[in-house]
């Protein structure tokens, strides 16, 4: 369930998106003004803010990044006032809604932050077993450790997990430890005093008290820094938190679940990862394979995108031909259900006719690198043929052909870093200050999965 936090008031168009929202599932704060909803912010915590463009947007979004609170900020308003919805996008809104508001718009905004809070769509015997296994360990209070490739389902996992537990009437707060740098990361896990650091102003509450009594789900934790995996290992064992800048210890109620596409096994042995906090995390181990080991969850799969996005854009419900089926079934997904669930929201926008064909579906290929790799490896020893796959490459400097396989990986990726970081064989955070780099040069950066507005193709990255 997300947590929406409205600004202004509730009467009117902005109230008529509250209740939209609340209808879709969201938990509705309010405040009154951008003060007001600063200390709702720094003691509840939100995963998305509506903010009436009536209200200071700029001021707001530039004290949060000063306080290090990552939340989304939606400026709000009429359609007709363009001028003050440029202003709040250039002053660091995520995006503008529209007033009078559309239902499926605002539902497109919260399952971008929520992740869909749909059960898992399952049909392939393995699967199957796992969710059994799954419905075992969720009513225990065990720390569960979920691993797959990206783009497999882990956030779907976890969050099934949380609704079948006896904390489902608590919250469940996520977070992606690859998308925040380390200072900022530290701040939204174990919150700050007044004082802490420049911008700190007040105390803020982190996730692991925004999810008291609940769940709290560490996604990518196999890229956490040492630092903070000795913090995180005292707050499991402890069962409290320490606030930077704090004084004493606050003491928390909460179900760790955690998610990595790594085997933090050799992340362990090559000494990346504490060897004490693995085994706090890895009570129980669920592994979700691949799509491409589960084939017979793509048509289901596929069907239940189909009608999400249809319904999401106002489309009409479309089967799948059989050519489209077994262009699917043919295909070996290496982004796995993510990929299938972008491949069906294009084939859903582009579809004609009574069902989706074969020509709605565009497949993306995988990474680029690997067929330069592929080339580099068959051509013998000795002086390359001209017309060599790589032969185009010779005589350019090494940085541009880095800078160029970077970013055409990251738009093959739509924007997901986690998923290029990991066709690329670096981690996040090297991807991360590569693509700083290249903006200072003045180079156009795909942007990531997590800033595409709703409505555009890449859903957030749910793991």
């Amino acid at each position: 369930m997300a947590r929406l936090l409205i600004i202004g008031t509730l009467e009117g168009e902005l109230g008529q998106a509250g209740r939209l929202a609340h209808a879709r599932g969201a938990r509705l704060l309010q405040a009154d003004g951008t003060m007001a909803a600063l200390e709702v912010l720094r003691s509840q915590g939100a995963d998305l803010v509506f903010c009436d463009i009536a209200h200071d947007v700029a001021w707001l979004v530039q004290t949060l990044l000063e306080e290090r609170i990552a939340t989304p900020v939606i400026a709000c308003g009429r359609t007709h006032d363009a001028e003050a919805a440029l202003r709040a996008i250039r002053a660091g809104a995520r995006d503008f809604l529209p007033l009078p508001p559309d239902a499926e718009l605002i539902a497109a905004m919260l399952a971008a932050v929520s992740g869909h809070d749909d059960a898992p769509v399952v049909q392939d015997g393995q699967m199957r077993a796992l969710l059994e296994r799954a419905a075992q360990v969720a009513r225990s209070e065990a720390s569960v450790l979920i691993t797959g490739e990206s783009g497999t389902g882990k956030e779907v996992m976890a969050r099934h997990i949380h609704a079948a537990s006896r904390r489902a009437r608590g919250p469940f707060v996520a977070l992606n430890v690859a998308a925040l740098p380390e200072s900022l990361l530290e701040s939204e896990l174990f919150g700050h005093e007044k004082g802490a650091f420049s911008g700190a102003v007040a105390a803020r509450r982190g996730k692991f008290e925004q999810a008291d009594r609940g769940t709290i789900l560490l996604d990518e934790i196999g890229e956490m820094q040492p630092h903070l995996q000795a913090k995180l290992l005292r707050a499991i064992q402890e069962r409290e938190v320490d606030r930077l800048g704090g004084a004493a210890p606050v003491k928390i109620d909460v179900r760790i679940l955690a998610a990595t596409h790594r085997d933090l096994a050799a992340e362990v042995r090559a000494g990346r990862f504490r060897e004490d906090l693995y085994f706090r995390l890895n009570v129980v181990t669920l592994r979700i394979p691949p799509l491409r080991e589960r084939p017979g969850d793509i048509l289901p799969l596929a069907a239940h995108f189909a009608q999400r996005y249809a319904q999401v854009n106002g489309l009409p419900q479309r089967g799948l031909s059989p050519a489209a089926q077994s262009a699917l079934l043919g295909h070996p997904w290496p982004g796995n259900v993510r990929e299938l669930e972008n491949a069906l929201h294009r084939a859903v926008l582009l579809a004609e006719g009574r069902e989706i064909g074969p020509e709605a579906i565009e497949l993306l290929t995988t990474a680029p690198f690997q067929a330069v790799a592929e080339a580099i490896a068959i051509i013998p020893a000795g002086p390359r043929p001209l017309n060599s796959p790589v032969a185009a490459l010779v005589g350019r400097r090494m940085e541009e052909v880095e800078r160029e396989l970077i970013l055409e990986t990251l738009g093959r990726c739509l924007g997901n870093r986690t998923r290029a970081a990991e066709i690329l064989g670096i981690s996040i955070r090297t991807l991360r200050n590569k693509l700083h780099e290249y903006r200072g040069q003045g180079v156009a950066v795909p942007p990531a999965a997590s800033q595409l507005a709703p409505g555009e193709l890449m859903p957030l990255e749910r793991g």
